[in-house]
């Protein structure tokens, strides 16, 4: 059984203070050199991971970020898991849509090389995964090229390995942002909004769904403290 997660200081609260002007879950359009996806490009791209006649019944999906805590299908099981040679990072710019905007773009998260990442693994139903591929690639992949194009990792569990599908950062797309230190990485999570709410919400979110299933990411549990810090400054000052 996970422990009892650890108390948070970026809380429900801070995160109430970065309200969306407008709530949408519609795709915006895309940016300069990008397409939206169509049906025929998923469907590529799923005979491209499966192979043209799809034998598969056990289909994972390594979730590290927001799908932890909004799946984008139905998922049947559920299992934490560690993925070595990629780490999670906000590593993915500038957002300018959905977290943010264009006086103040957001930065995502994603899988970028080297170390490693404990995450969580969903199964999809067997007898629903093409049907489900199509609503995963619909949410992680609405525009192309993709910057952060779905790959096969292997995800270590308990007591097996297994071959899962997730989604890593190219770092020749061109959205790759590396560099910056985790007080500009909270600068720009404790200030953005878009359409589908804040950054300080996604961070919120992913640390404590991550805790409450008994992983702990040190870099994102200080990123929390230091957004937190940033969201107390800027509205809880006293006069």
């Amino acid at each position: 059984m996970p422990n009892r997660p650890r108390q948070m200081r970026l809380t429900e609260r801070h995160v109430g203070y970065l309200q969306p002007p407008v709530v949408s879950e519609e795709l915006p359009a895309p940016p300069e050199g990008y397409h939206a996806a169509t049906p025929d490009d998923h469907a590529r791209t799923i005979e491209r991971l499966l192979g043209p006649e799809p034998l598969q019944d056990e289909v994972w999906v390594f979730a590290y970020g927001s799908l932890i805590w909004k799946p984008a299908c139905e998922v049947v099981e559920m299992r934490t898991a560690l993925v070595r040679g990629w780490h999670r990072a906000f590593c993915l710019g500038w957002n300018n849509r959905y977290r943010g905007s264009d006086e103040r773009p957001g930065l995502m998260l994603a899988l970028d090389r080297g170390g490693a990442c404990k995450g969580v693994l969903q199964r999809l139903p067997p007898d629903r995964i093409e049907e489900c591929m199509v609503q995963l690639l619909e949410r992680e992949m609405g525009w192309l090229p993709s910057a952060f194009p779905p790959r096969w990792v292997n995800a270590r569990t308990a007591d097996r390995t297994v071959r899962a599908l997730t989604f890593c950062i190219d770092r020749h797309s061109g959205r790759y942002v590396s560099g910056l230190s985790d007080a500009a990485i909270a600068d720009v999570l404790a200030t953005a909004v878009g359409t589908r709410g804040s950054m300080a919400e996604y961070l919120f979110a992913t640390v404590r769904h991550l805790e409450e299933m008994g992983i702990h990411d040190p870099h994102l549990w200080q990123l929390q403290d230091l957004v937190a810090d940033r969201i107390e400054a800027a509205y809880e000052a006293e006069d």
